[in-house]
């Protein structure tokens, strides 16, 4: 496989130029980062975040205002996204995980060596490798490249490697390839994290990506 033609920083400096400073994280509480990504089950990053803002508004985010509330309004924030009563579910889930784990505070989990603190984030529904990678570079607890699948998608079809058989094997091999090129801050890699997600949802779409509009 021959090598990308663009380096990982001139890539993310073309996205920024294209796409303008990227709007802050939806926050750096590692509880809500895990409730943002369970809340509405394939909903748009709009309708999510109308959900989240109704959930914060309506009813909180500590782990003892979700297990207090009614089935049924977690579930009608859940309509946000598809099958609402799963997302009930999930936000129950993951509020007595915190409760009773945790003791409702998850910064603690944050301090742990890098393998404990993935291990403890992996308890809650719907985190994975990636999910904890994103959890712990957002609330800048470790200074990782977290990708989600936009953002892999993009550095694949760029050159950085090729796609592999399992999405793992391709998050592993994307990570091997650009982890001599990463910036070492905190606000450096946020924002490539943020801008390559960006691209792969607006122009590298997985189906009909939208190549003649890409600044790269």
């Amino acid at each position: 496989m021959r090598p990308p033609a663009i380096t990982f920083s001139k890539l993310v400096d073309k996205l920024h130029e294209h796409y303008g400073r990227p709007a802050p994280p939806v926050s750096t509480d590692p509880l809500e980062l895990i409730i943002w990504e369970n809340i509405a089950y394939l909903a748009s990053d709009g309708r999510r975040a109308e959900a989240f803002a109704t959930l914060k508004r309506s009813i909180g985010t500590r782990p003892e205002q979700i297990l207090a509330a009614k089935h049924s309004a977690l579930a009608a924030i859940g309509e946000a996204g598809i099958l609402p009563d799963v997302s009930a579910e999930k936000l129950l889930t993951i509020a007595r995980i915190a409760y009773e784990e945790f003791g409702s505070d998850l910064h603690s989990v944050l301090k742990k060596p890098l393998p404990q603190a993935k291990k403890a984030l992996r308890r809650f529904p719907g985190i994975g490798d990636p999910g904890t990678e994103k959890i712990l570079l957002l609330t800048r607890s470790y200074p990782l490249m977290a990708l989600d699948s936009n953002g892999l998608r993009v550095l694949c079809r760029v050159g950085f490697a090729e796609e592999q058989k399992n999405y793992s094997a391709t998050y592993r091999a994307i990570q091997d390839a650009i982890r001599e090129q990463l910036p070492e801050d905190y606000d450096s890699l946020i924002r490539a994290h943020q801008l390559l997600r960006q691209h792969g949802q607006g122009l590298c779409k997985r189906s009909k990506p939208r190549c003649t509009e890409c600044p790269v």
